[in-house]
């Protein structure tokens, strides 16, 4: 299971997610794959939050758009 941000939230808004797909999700690392993509700017601090869990880290592309539903190149 995974889910992306697009382009929506914030740095910190990121990391809390983060936090609470760990926090929220530690029974279910044993039985699902479990996957967060945040935007490419914070792909350290989100990593840093997931820290050695078993939920996997991915990147996605970044748009000069505002929030929203936009993919681009970084």
């Amino acid at each position: 299971m995974g889910g992306n941000g697009k382009m929506n939230g914030d740095l910190a808004g990121a990391v809390e997610l983060a936090e609470g797909v760990v926090a929220g999700c530690e029974a279910l690392e044993s039985a699902i794959d479990l996957a967060v993509f945040p935007p490419c700017p914070y792909l350290q601090a989100v990593g840093r939050a997931l820290g050695h869990h078993a939920v996997m880290l991915g990147g996605q592309d970044l748009s000069a758009e505002s929030p929203g539903a936009f993919t681009g190149d970084v």
